[in-house]
C-alpha cells in the first residue's frame, strides 16, 4: 500500500480546515476495526477550539502542533458506555478491573490505528502523540472524562503544510519470530541496528547529545528510568481514580 510505505508524521499543518462531514465519515468507517465481544470499547472526544486546545497543550509538554492543528483527537478506551448500558438493562457490569483496562484499551488503539489508514487515504496529515499517558489526569480533569473511561492516543489532524524525511525502521527480519520468540545475540543486535546507528542524523543526533552510544541517548536523555518510574506512578493513580484498580 503506497500510503502506508510513505507514512510520515506531520508536525505542521495548513489552514485549510478539516470538514465536520470527512471527519465524521472517517470516525464512522473507522469503527468497522476489530473490536472485542463487539462493544466497541472506545470513545473520541474531538477538540477544534482555541481555549480547549490551550488548556490540553499543558499536557502534551506544550508541543506546538497541539495548539497548531485544526483538529485535536483524543481516543479514548471506555468502559463507562458498556457498563452504563448493563446498569440500564438489569444486568451487573464487572468492568472496574485492570484486565477490562487492558481490553478497552487494545480496542481504543485498534480504532487509532484504523482511523490513522482512512486518514492516509484521504490525504489528510496526522502526529500520534505518545504523551497521552504521561500526564493523564489533566486530559481526564480538562476532557470531563468519567469513571471507566482513560485517555490512550491522542491525533492532531490536518492538511500538511510540510513534506518531512521518512523515518527509519527495523527491518522485518528483526523482529518476526518464527514458531517461538528467539532472544537475541550480541550480533543479531550488531546486524539488527547497525543500519540505524549509522544514518547521518542518528550519529549527529549521539554527538550534539556528548553520547557514546545512540542507546545512551534513549537511556540518559530521553526516556530515563527516573522518568520512566514517577510517570509509571502517576499513570497507577489515574487508572485508579478511574475506577480499572482498586
Amino acid at each position: 500500500m503506497k500510503n502506508l510505505l510513505n507514512r510520515r508524521t506531520i508536525r505542521r499543518y495548513t489552514d485549510q480546515p478539516v470538514s465536520d462531514e470527512l471527519l465524521n465519515r472517517l470516525l464512522t468507517e473507522a469503527a468497522r476495526t476489530q473490536t472485542m465481544g463487539n462493544l466497541q470499547l472506545y470513545s473520541v472526544v474531538v477538540t477544534r477550539s482555541a481555549d480547549m486546545k490551550a488548556r490540553l497543550a499543558p499536557a502534551h509538554f506544550n508541543q506546538p502542533m497541539v495548539t497548531g492543528a485544526p483538529v485535536v483527537l483524543t481516543v479514548c478506551a471506555d468502559f463507562n458506555r458498556t457498563t452504563r448500558w448493563c446498569q440500564e438493562r438489569q444486568a451487573a457490569p464487572g468492568y472496574d478491573n485492570p484486565l477490562s483496562f487492558i481490553n478497552a484499551a487494545t480496542d481504543a488503539l485498534l480504532y487509532t490505528q484504523t482511523l490513522c489508514n482512512l486518514m492516509d487515504e484521504e490525504g489528510l496529515g496526522y502526529c500520534y502523540l505518545g504523551t497521552t499517558v504521561y500526564q493523564p489526569q489533566l486530559i481526564i480533569d480538562t476532557l470531563q472524562l468519567p469513571r471507566l473511561t482513560f485517555p490512550v492516543a491522542t491525533l492532531t489532524v490536518g492538511w500538511p503544510a510540510e513534506q518531512p524525511p521518512l523515518s527509519d525502521r527495523l527491518s522485518a527480519e528483526s523482529f518476526v519470530h518464527q514458531e517461538s520468540y528467539h532472544d537475541y545475540t550480541p550480533e543479531a543486535i550488531d546486524h539488527y541496528y547497525a543500519e540505524k546507528e549509522q544514518l547521518p542524523e542518528n550519529r549527529h543526533f549521539v554527538e550534539e547529545n556528548g553520547k557514546q552510544t545512540l542507546a545512551q541517548v534513549f537511556t540518559d536523555i530521553r526516556y530515563t528510568r527516573r522518568d520512566n518510574e514517577a510517570l509509571s506512578a502517576t499513570l497507577l493513580q489515574a487508572i485508579a481514580r478511574q475506577g480499572f484498580a482498586k
